[in-house]
């Protein structure tokens, strides 16, 4: 076994405590990966609220980047030294998967959300001989070091800066590709993007890059919006003092938008926005609420054609998207240094209440010492 410090919570609306951990022994298709950094997301505060149903004590993370340490005797994505951005796990066998559509891969929910064990029933994580929940999202990433699926790892150069593109894992290809997977915006379009946190912002950029005409941009807190306006919306609307779907109506001439993306997990929201569709006009819902929350919809407004999407992961495909995202952060198309704010791995808590209060968008956790490649023997 491998010792790890990582971020534990033991219990829903505790705090996340750092302590040590035992990590298994690595199996054939699993990496040791030392991590340098790992972004914080809304999914995180969702299961430490006790919102899903995840077993606790646990460790959790899903936004990890690191350096590959060791690499189990099945492996041929990375080799030890390898840069790597964590993402999602899946099966790879199932026909979604097989079909390039792996955030609907048959497994999804228990092997990365709610599970917090291997397929086979077996931990990750022990403390003190005793079984925790791990694997989260095939990582679980909040710790010095995390046993990873090689099906969550994408290697990237090693001149990337990782603790910018941690993020990437999650976050910002959910939304980037709620925009240009699933909705692909038609030239001259309306896109309507409620939430500007990390999701909504990524997929304000995403409409940049696409064929929109009109990205709008809803949120309560003023300084997101001017980010939003920053970084290519071309409208905002404080719903805090507001009538969205009014506004939304004049700006669209009373047609309502071609496109929505709903980001903030509230129901209520989630209805302004397919109300505010045009005919025809689709709404991708990447927010989300506990589950068995519940929306009610006017069934004679959907008749005109309109479409609501659940999007999971942006119905990505990492290994092409990832790599895509940073050549777009290279070329100085995809400025995520404006959403994050960097905290050390030992102020977890505080970067985390940063978040739940909107002060952060993007909270990024750096790892005790820059690791070097020296530090691992290469």
């Amino acid at each position: 076994m491998t010792i790890t410090h990582a971020a534990v919570i033991d219990e829903p609306g505790g705090p996340f405590t750092i302590q040590d951990i035992d990590l298994d022994a690595a199996r054939p298709h699993e990496v040791v990966v030392r991590m340098v950094a790992a972004g914080l997301c809304h999914t995180d505060l969702s299961v430490r609220a006790g919102a899903l149903p995840f077993p606790l004590p646990g460790v959790l993370g899903h936004e990890g980047a690191g350096i590959v340490e060791s690499v189990g005797s099945s492996v041929t994505r990375v080799t030890p030294g390898d840069q790597v951005v964590l993402t999602f796990t899946s099966c790879g066998r199932c026909g979604s998967c097989r079909s390039g559509h792996p955030a609907y891969c048959d497994t999804w929910v228990p092997a990365n959300l709610i599970g917090g064990l291997r397929d086979d029933g077996s931990h990750t994580l022990r403390r003190a001989g005793v079984g925790i929940g791990g694997h989260f999202f095939g990582q679980s990433s909040f710790a010095t070091r995390a046993l990873v699926d090689e099906r969550s790892l994408v290697k990237v150069d090693t001149d990337v800066p990782l603790e910018v593109v941690a993020p990437l894992g999650c976050g910002i290809q959910t939304g980037v590709g709620a925009v240009l997977n699933v909705l692909a915006p038609a030239y001259g379009d309306s896109i309507a993007v409620f939430g500007a946190g990390a999701v909504g912002l990524a997929a304000v950029i995403a409409a940049t890059w696409s064929n929109a005409r009109q990205i709008i941009a809803i949120d309560l807190l003023e300084h997101r919006l001017q980010l939003a306006a920053e970084l290519g919306a071309t409208h905002t609307i404080n719903a805090t003092d507001h009538d969205v779907a009014a506004v939304i109506g004049e700006l669209t001439g009373g047609r309502g938008v071609d496109n929505a993306v709903e980001s903030t997990g509230n129901t209520g929201v989630l209805r302004t926005a397919v109300t505010a569709l045009a005919a025809r006009g689709g709404c991708a819902v990447v927010g989300a609420p506990p589950f068995g929350a519940e929306v009610a919809l006017d069934v004679g407004g959907l008749i005109p054609g309109k479409r609501v999407i659940g999007v999971t992961e942006g119905d990505s495909e990492p290994e092409t998207l990832i790599p895509f995202l940073v050549r777009q952060y290279q070329a100085g198309r995809l400025p995520l240094e404006k959403m994050i704010t960097g905290y050390d791995f030992a102020d977890i808590n505080t970067a985390a209440d940063a978040m739940h209060s909107g002060h952060a968008i993007k909270p990024v956790l750096y790892f005790p010492a820059a690791v070097e490649l020296a530090d691992l023997g290469f």
